[in-house]
């Protein structure tokens, strides 16, 4: 299912950066090929984690994290599109992590973190919650307060994950930095762009310091 909305990624009140989402849905789907092409990027991204420094090789002022979980390959795919977004900020530093990998240390080295899933069964998927539950404590004694921002793919509905991710994050706490994105139905092309828009608008956000 493919959409047209704007994402605004809101913080200081005397500065702003909005993303707008206008995507034309494409004639069809990807068919031929896509298995391929989505164990191809999940083993890119999954065998290790990805980071990028600036072209000018200075230290990043600031650092976003993206972490999933996928058992398809759909996940990945959108973790991925973020990661490339989020890279059009030249001063900025984007890792990926799996979540069975990511650690609270990862989210101690970070300046913001985007968690990617999918919706099991109206709840977060086994991998994500996981996490959640690994890094909440540990966190809470390291007194680490992380914007977030939340990216779900989901069959029809994905607000039962998006309730439980924001219920759990709420107790770290770390505050949400965008509204969640929800992507329902099959993959498409509006769905990697929207992904890639939400990993630049919240890059942008932190490098700016909105958040």
């Amino acid at each position: 299912m493919c959409f047209s909305s704007s994402l605004t990624v809101s913080g200081n009140a005397h500065r702003h950066v909005t993303a707008q989402i206008s995507i034309r849905p494409p004639a069809h789907y990807i068919e031929q090929g896509a298995a391929a092409a989505f164990a191809h990027m999940t083993l890119l991204i999954s065998c290790v984690p990805i980071e990028t420094r600036n072209e000018r090789g200075a230290t990043p002022m600031k650092s976003l994290l993206i972490i999933y979980h996928s058992q398809s390959g759909t996940s990945a795919q959108l973790a991925r599109a973020a990661w490339r977004g989020a890279q059009r900020e030249s001063d900025m530093s984007v890792s990926v992590q799996r979540a069975w990998d990511a650690s609270t240390l990862h989210l101690s080295q970070a300046d913001g973190v985007l968690l990617v899933m999918a919706e099991n069964s109206g709840a977060l998927s086994g991998g994500m919650k996981d996490f959640l539950d690994r890094t909440f404590y540990p966190a809470i004694a390291r007194e680490l307060v992380l914007p977030y921002a939340l990216l779900i793919s989901a069959g029809n509905d994905g607000r039962g994950a998006q309730r439980q991710a924001q219920r759990i994050l709420s107790g770290y706490p770390f505050p949400a930095a965008a509204e969640p994105l929800i992507l329902r139905g099959e993959w498409c092309p509006a769905h990697q762009e929207a992904s890639a828009e939400l990993g630049q608008a919240f890059a942008a956000g932190l490098s700016m310091g909105i958040f």
